[in-house]
């Protein structure tokens, strides 16, 4: 029997049934549907809209059901229409008529409003403590190499030397942008919305601030209407949780080129790879490409709420419940990325030494070689003509800048003196760049202590 079948005469056809239940998918919510019901009748009984006795009674079959649930001894019906009317009718079996008064003040309107929030603030929590796990892993791998030296790219051609900690550092600010986005959410979204009824609130004296309180809101909603009908704080979130693909997805860009057998830069655990069922010699980075690849479908999560969304007039309309399918979804597909990613950077090896000769024979020491000319009195503009000289001649013998000899140097400038192989060392090149936020072991010294600092605040 339906929760609403009192206006109707016919039964639902059951194509409408199917088409209409979303009890397959928001099952996930009996924790919080339960959890809300009871902060509920709390209220109500607080208000004298119902006896003490009728919430004891209440509370202790909602938390029977939600132990029954949990044990395995009650079994979600999935002929339901949806896990609040689940949860409704079992309690009426279970404790009879006093279970008909939960629903005393309240619709099914801000109950899932209400549900929806609070599985989403969860969900921001779990995300959040598995970027900080992402955060300590890329933090470990930065203070080991503050003094690995490899190429640093601009259009996927060798530019400047780095080192492997400034690398990883680059991605420690993104994803340490993505927590505070998170923040942000979690901050905006905590108001509660149960107590705006349908669409108008209700004519019972509710406390909505002892519901809010009792589960940990900052306060109610201020407006009934925009209360039920609010996805703003699921667009954030799915918002937030595309930037994060997007970051993991071109960390995962990145290891996929040093895999491979041209770069050589990294060699992934054999626990995270795959072969080929007909080239043996094969080992792909299939968690790489399996987290480049779902990050369209996270997005795809965003652009669906935002369409649905769009022509919405107010208060609720049924075309909200297309909200949780895919940001299930989404949510699940993320945290499952950022846990396998993580996984597979700890246990990563790092060719150190391939790294080192790519930045040498990669002529990233070639703006040193012209900044030690200008040093030397050579206009920058003339430095940098000189230095592309130094370039043509060292491709054309097979040679990096730090091969040639002084004689070789100064056939092409007089200006070079032996203290030019000191100046275009990767040691000098990384290590003299000191300002903050630069590779140099001293300014990466500071940055790591204030990142250690932050995933300890």
């Amino acid at each position: 029997m339906k929760l609403w079948g009192g206006r109707f005469t016919k039964e639902e056809n059951a194509l409408v049934h199917n088409f209409n239940a979303s009890i397959s998918f928001d099952q996930k919510f009996y924790k919080q549907d339960i959890r809300g019901s009871i902060a509920h009748v709390t209220m109500l009984a607080s208000s004298g809209i119902l006896t003490d006795e009728e919430k004891d009674v209440i509370v202790a079959g909602l938390n029977g059901i939600l132990n029954d649930i949990e044990s395995g001894a009650l079994e979600i019906d999935q002929t339901a229409e949806d896990i609040h009317s689940f949860v409704e009718q079992t309690l009426i079996e279970r404790v009879g008529d006093t279970g008909k008064k939960l629903h005393t003040g309240r619709s099914r309107n801000d109950q899932v409003a209400l549900d929806m929030k609070l599985y989403t603030r969860d969900e921001v929590t779990e995300t959040d403590e598995l970027l900080k796990t992402l955060l300590s892993e890329i933090l470990k791998i930065m203070k080991e190499n503050t003094t690995t030296y490899m190429p640093g790219f601009t259009h996927l051609q060798k530019a400047q030397p780095i080192t492997l900690a400034h690398h990883f550092g680059a991605y420690f600010e993104m994803f340490k942008r993505d927590r505070e986005r998170l923040a942000d959410i979690y901050k905006r979204m905590n108001y509660c919305p149960l107590g705006s009824g349908a669409l108008a609130g209700t004519t019972y004296p509710l406390d909505r601030e002892l519901t809010a309180s009792l589960l940990d809101f900052a306060g109610p909603t201020l407006n009934s209407m925009d209360s039920v009908s609010d996805r703003d704080y699921l667009i954030e979130f799915l918002s937030a949780l595309s930037t994060i693909m997007m970051h993991l997805s071109r960390f995962s860009e990145e290891i996929i080129v040093w895999n491979t057998n041209e770069y050589r830069f990294v060699e992934i655990d054999d626990s995270y790879s795959t072969g080929s069922s007909i080239m043996p010699q094969k080992k792909n980075p299939d968690i790489a490409e399996l987290v480049r690849g779902k990050t369209g479908r996270v997005y795809g999560a965003l652009m669906s709420l935002l369409t649905t969304m769009k022509g919405l007039p107010l208060a609720y309309n049924k075309d909200m419940q297309e909200d949780k399918e895919l940001t299930f979804d989404a949510i699940d597909t993320v945290k499952g990325c950022i846990g396998l990613f993580t996984g597979m950077i700890a246990t990563m090896k790092f060719n150190n030494e391939v790294m080192e000769s790519s930045a040498k024979n990669g002529f990233t020491n070639a703006t040193d070689a012209a900044d030690y000319l200008v040093n030397h009195g050579v206009p920058f503009r003339d430095a940098h003509g000189i230095v592309g000289q130094l370039v043509l001649f060292c491709i054309d013998k097979g040679i990096a800048l730090d091969d040639m000899t002084l004689e070789e140097f100064k056939a092409i400038s007089p200006v070079f003196e032996e203290d030019i192989y000191d100046a275009i060392s990767l040691k000098t090149c990384v290590e003299k760049r000191l300002t903050i936020g630069a590779p140099g072991k001293e300014a990466m010294d500071k940055v790591i202590a204030i990142n250690e600092a932050y995933l300890n605040a």
